[in-house]
């Protein structure tokens, strides 16, 4: 007669986080991408600026280039006339100087010719032939984009650790970089078990069912600066999950769908105990009770449940924090919306529940078939955490809405 297998204390999703957080190290390694790959990357080194940003005086408005103290009170009662003596055309260095008096018609980002300081609006000025009747008087500056007002000559406007958004993509773009040196994305190793577990298309009977874990990992590491690396489906016999977790210790992390409970074929506790050092196994929550997290050769091997939902919620909620820090980017803060409850719901008492929902209007109705059930999610707008110490919600209640995008 086998023994049965049990759950020990299980941990709260707030220890589990907090472990798997102190067990996790940022990539050190580094490598140099063309400017067109960089978004979404993180710089590995500071960017100091070898020259200033405009270079030179610029024009911010359609109008002419004169010297503001040429505008002192003008206005429309008592208009200043400026002699036109030229123009500036746009990507060219002016040839026009313009002396007191005078006055230059110029475009937007043309560089201010010598001798002028501002520019003068078309809509506040008449042409009268060769003179330019000004209404109103400008200051110094106005209109102007000053050398060096966006970016100073030696300043450094993007630093290590910075994330490469679409806006500092510009920013290296209008200093000319070429390529930029940030840090590697981590590479992750992604291992579905079971007998039952078949590659997608492949041919299968009842009795199988395709590999969906995988997949839904595989997307999770993707989007939060990982590399993932899926691997063929393992029988869950303890030889094969060992071969298999040696071979993708050469990863910087391990995730395990499936094998992470209590039942007969579920070996992954016994098998990371052997070869490392047991963080956790079973989490407080619901959703997703039987996940383990391991430090193997200095590796964090997380084994997620093998059901669909609870693995992608966990991926979410777990794995989604490591994987970000592993690859230096920003906490993810994921929106939320607030409104009522479609209908009454029942939860578990002493289990932290993660119910996910779909957002109808101002309403919120729940979205969660099973653990099985991977439409689960895909039907699924976003979760509520329904507390602990909580086992119904009445129709109507307001609850709060994690959203997933």
């Amino acid at each position: 007669m086998t023994s049965v297998k049990t759950f020990g204390r299980l941990t709260s999703m707030e220890e589990a986080l907090r472990l798997v957080d102190g067990n996790i190290r940022p990539i050190n390694r580094s490598e140099t991408v063309p400017l067109a790959g960089a978004t979404g990357r993180v710089l590995a080194q500071d960017v100091v600026a070898p020259f200033s940003v405009p270079r030179r005086d610029r024009a911010a408005m359609d109008g002419y280039a004169a010297r503001a103290a040429d505008t002192v009170g003008a206005s429309s009662s008592k208009p200043v006339r400026l002699r036109l003596v030229g123009s500036v055309r746009i990507g060219e260095i002016p040839s026009v100087q313009v002396t007191p008096g005078q006055c230059a018609l110029i475009s937007t980002g043309c560089l201010l010719p010598k001798g002028t300081d501002s520019v003068i609006m078309h809509e506040n000025t008449e042409l009268a032939g060769n003179q330019v009747v000004v209404f109103r008087p400008v200051y110094e500056g106005e209109s102007v984009a000053a050398a060096g007002s966006d970016i100073r000559t030696g300043s450094t406007p993007l630093r290590e650790g910075d994330m490469i958004t679409a806006a500092k993509l510009g920013v290296l773009a209008s200093l000319g970089v070429e390529s930029v040196r940030v840090y590697q994305k981590p590479r992750v190793a992604v291992i579905p078990t079971g007998m039952e577990i078949a590659k997608v298309g492949s041919p299968i009977d009842d009795a199988r069912v395709y590999d969906i874990n995988s997949h839904t990992l595989a997307s999770v590491v993707g989007e939060n600066g990982g590399i993932p690396e899926i691997f063929d489906p393992v029988p869950d016999t303890r030889e094969d999950l060992f071969r298999a977790l040696n071979s993708a210790l050469e990863h910087d992390l391990v995730i395990v769908a499936g094998g992470s409970s209590v039942g007969e074929r579920d070996m992954m506790y016994e098998l990371l105990s052997d070869l490392g050092r047991v963080l956790f196994h079973g989490v407080q929550i619901k959703p997703g009770k039987p996940t383990i997290c391991s430090v193997v050769k200095d590796r964090v091997v997380m084994g997620m449940p093998g059901h669909p939902t609870s693995c992608l919620s966990n991926a979410y909620l777990l794995l989604m924090p490591a994987l970000r820090k592993m690859a230096r980017l920003p906490t993810r803060r994921p929106a939320t919306f607030k409104g009522k409850l479609s209908r009454r719901i029942v939860s578990t008492l002493g289990r932290k529940v993660f119910m996910t929902v779909r957002v109808e209007g101002e309403e919120v109705e729940p979205a969660f078939k099973e653990s099985s059930a991977i439409t689960s999610m895909a039907d699924a707008d976003g979760y509520i955490i329904i507390p602990e110490n909580v086992d119904t919600m009445e129709k109507g209640d307001e609850v709060e809405v994690h959203l997933f995008t």
